[in-house]
C-alpha cells in the first residue's frame, strides 16, 4: 500500500491548485489536484506533507489542520492508496516554477468546474464545509465507482 498526503492551501476565497500538466506518463495527466505526495520513510503526515508542498509549490507550511483520510482501493490499479488530507491558511514564501504541473489560485466557487477527479468533486466540499471524515473512494481502470464516508463530530 501507498501512504500519502493531500493539502489544501487557501487564502481569502481561494484554493491553490496543481494543474497536471508538465510529466510524461503522469498517472493524474490533465487533472487539477491539491498539493502533496507519498510518504518518506519515518515520516509523519505533518512532515510529508509540509516538505511536499515545500518541493511543489516553494511554499513553508506553519501549521495544518487535519481534514481526514481517503482510502483508494487499488486506484493506480496496482495498489491501495491512503491519503491524509489537511489544509492550511498558515504558510509563507513565494510560489515556484513546479515540475509537476502548473499551480493556480482557484475561486472556491470555481473549484468544482475544474477537471478532478470525480471523488474529489464528492470530497473537496466536505473539506471547505471544514468536515472531519473517514472515506473509501472507489476506482476501477480510472473511472470512479462508488464511495464510503464516515463523518466525525468535532464537538465529541
Amino acid at each position: 500500500m501507498k501512504m500519502a498526503t493531500l493539502c489544501y492551501l487557501m487564502r481569502d476565497d481561494e484554493v491553490l491548485m496543481l494543474h497536471r500538466v508538465k510529466k510524461q506518463n503522469d498517472f493524474h495527466q490533465g487533472k487539477w489536484n491539491g498539493l502533496g505526495g507519498k510518504f518518506e520513510a519515518g515520516e509523519t503526515p505533518e512532515e510529508c506533507a509540509k516538505r511536499e508542498i515545500k518541493e511543489e509549490s516553494g511554499l513553508d507550511v506553519k501549521t495544518l489542520v487535519p481534514c481526514g483520510v481517503i482510502t483508494f482501493p487499488m486506484f493506480d490499479m496496482v495498489e491501495d492508496w491512503y491519503a491524509f488530507v489537511f489544509t492550511s491558511n498558515n504558510f509563507t514564501g513565494e510560489l515556484i516554477d513546479s515540475l509537476e504541473g502548473d499551480l493556480h489560485w482557484k475561486k472556491r466557487s470555481e473549484l468544482l468546474k475544474l477537471n478532478l477527479w470525480p471523488g474529489d468533486k464528492i470530497f473537496i466540499p466536505w473539506i471547505l464545509e471544514n468536515k472531519k471524515f473517514s472515506a473509501k473512494f472507489i476506482y476501477e481502470n480510472k473511472k470512479f465507482i462508488d464511495y464510503r464516508v464516515d463523518f466525525y463530530n468535532s464537538n465529541h
